[in-house]
């Protein structure tokens, strides 16, 4: 089983995008979960979603504690929160920055890659300035950098989840796919 932890902020999509990338696992034939947790929490605060994915049903509904992998929608959370509490030894940390990977200081078990999602979310207008809506292209890096399926799996959870804009966000997910 592969476990997946999302750190976003109300807003950004970030429970959107763990619901796409699912929607993509599920259409080659894994058995996925993908839940949010927040309670009353309005817009910009913290929020978490999970992914499992496995090759038989999943039958744990438990909150993830032990990530296999954690991305990180909101940089900021980065100095707020630890997003590697739990974190598998190993476990790559996807961010959504212009910084470079080594900008980030974790332990050197972890792998750090970052994907300028905020720019290529203003790029084709997913949003607005003030707040771009990242969610479509942090799945593209996310496809390209974990491998767990194909970005034509992704593109059709797109089309199928998105219904505003669905081509600039296929846009958006295939540059940051491009560019991981």
């Amino acid at each position: 089983m592969i476990e997946i932890r999302f750190h976003g902020r109300g807003g950004q999509g970030t429970v959107v995008a763990s619901k796409i990338l699912a929607d993509a696992l599920a259409k080659e034939g894994n058995y996925v979960q993908a839940y949010p947790e927040f309670g009353v929490e309005r817009r910009g605060a913290p929020v978490f979603a999970f992914i499992r994915i496995d090759n038989k049903p999943i039958y744990d509904k438990s909150k993830i504690y032990n990530p296999d992998h954690v991305v990180v929608v909101d940089p900021t959370l980065v100095e707020a929160i630890d997003v590697t509490e739990g974190l598998k030894d190993g476990g790559y940390i996807i961010i959504n920055s212009d910084k470079p990977p080594q900008h980030f200081k974790f332990p050197g078990q972890f792998k750090v890659f970052t994907i300028d999602a905020t720019e290529i979310a203003v790029k084709y207008r997913l949003g607005t300035l003030a707040a771009p809506i990242v969610n479509t292209a942090i799945t593209g890096a996310v496809t390209k950098i974990l491998k767990l399926t194909s970005l034509e799996s992704l593109v059709a959870a797109i089309r199928e989840g998105v219904p505003l804009k669905a081509e600039d966000n296929i846009k958006a997910a295939i540059e940051a796919y491009e560019r991981a």
